[in-house]
């Protein structure tokens, strides 16, 4: 018996192995990426748009090298890590855009310079012509 096989690991060939880590190399150096740009980005609004954006996409290229890891490994298709990919696909965004929106309504709040409310009508202009 082989040592693969007392010890429950599976080996796979060497091209499949280099996939799968690229795939999740690119997905952490994409997170440190976002996380980067957290720290170095100068106002909120730029600063909570890169990780949500990036940390998505890292987290679908993991999620690819798991799927492709584990389907091989286990000879049955692993759809698991994609429940999660899903999960954060669609919490991320809406999460992102109730963080900016509060941002926004506190920015308004205290006075500083940010786009109007498109909610609301804009007050009537005075006639400069009077």
């Amino acid at each position: 018996m082989t040592e693969a096989a007392t010890t429950g690991i599976a080996v796979l060939p060497l091209w499949l192995e280099i996939i799968v880590a690229l795939l999740v190399l690119g997905g952490a150096g994409l997170a440190l990426l976002g996380s980067t740009g957290l720290l170095r980005l100068p106002t909120y609004f730029e600063r909570v748009h890169a990780p949500s954006v990036i940390a998505t996409l890292g987290c679908w290229l993991i999620m690819h090298g798991t799927v492709l890891y584990f389907s091989v490994a286990d000879r049955s298709l692993a759809l698991h890590a994609l429940l999660i990919a899903v999960f954060v696909a669609i919490t991320v965004p809406i999460m992102s855009i109730f963080l900016m929106r509060a941002a926004l309504f506190r920015a308004r709040q205290t006075g500083l310079d940010v786009p109007p409310s498109l909610s609301q009508p804009k007050a009537p202009e005075e006639s400069k012509d009077s």
